[in-house]
């Protein structure tokens, strides 16, 4: 494991995104147990893009317009669908009164931030291209040497993502209790989220 690989894929997992948004509104609407959710949930939804590039299949979306199109008009279509809950004051941004949320919550909350992640056909692209950087071409275990790698960029990404989640959790309280405050947190969320849509639109293979 080199100290480029960890610094680059820190910059990579710190850096915002679809990932870290969803962990913050998770956290200030509902509590540290489902923004630790959420990070978990994002976690997960990493291990399918690895896998795609593992087996090859990023270099499917990588070559064919038509599978990257499709996959892509999902994802922006779900993350125009998360900034709309947003505005109608539902889904990212329902404020639990119970942060100690059910078990029926909390699958919930790993479900959608799964979701967020799989529909992101730049990810896996960017795996394809990201881990190899770091596999020596004599490499005798190719295989085993990017299965370690991956597992240590999703460890990070969970500590990292439940950071940002507790210390949004942390001043939750004094955020929820001020109506012009979560109403303009409500419309930047949703701006974000229309952000990054707009993002993913407009990305080429």
């Amino acid at each position: 494991m080199t100290l480029s690989f960890l610094l680059t894929s820190l910059i990579v997992v710190a850096s915002p995104g679809t990932g870290v948004l969803y962990t913050l509104a998770v956290a200030l609407t509902r509590g540290a147990r489902p923004s630790v959710a959420a990070a978990f949930g994002c976690t997960l939804g990493i291990l399918p893009q690895m896998l795609a590039a593992m087996l090859g299949l990023a270099a499917v979306l990588h070559t064919s317009a038509l599978a990257f199109a499709a996959l892509k008009w999902c994802g922006v279509a779900y993350l125009l669908y998360m900034a709309w809950q947003a505005l109608r004051e539902t889904g990212a941004l329902a404020i639990d009164p119970r942060p100690a949320a059910d078990a029926r919550s909390s699958r919930s909350v790993i479900v959608t931030a799964i979701l967020i992640n799989i529909l992101n056909p730049k990810l896996s692209i960017f795996f394809l291209s990201f881990l190899p950087q770091f596999i020596a071409a004599d490499e005798p275990s190719p295989l085993a040497r990017m299965l370690e790698l991956s597992a240590v960029f999703m460890a990070m990404t969970f500590a990292v993502f439940a950071l940002y989640g507790l210390f949004a959790a942390a001043v939750r309280d004094s955020v929820i209790t001020r109506p012009k405050v979560m109403t303009w947190l409500r419309r930047s969320v949703a701006a974000g989220f229309a952000a990054l849509g707009a993002k993913l639109a407009l990305a080429e293979r």
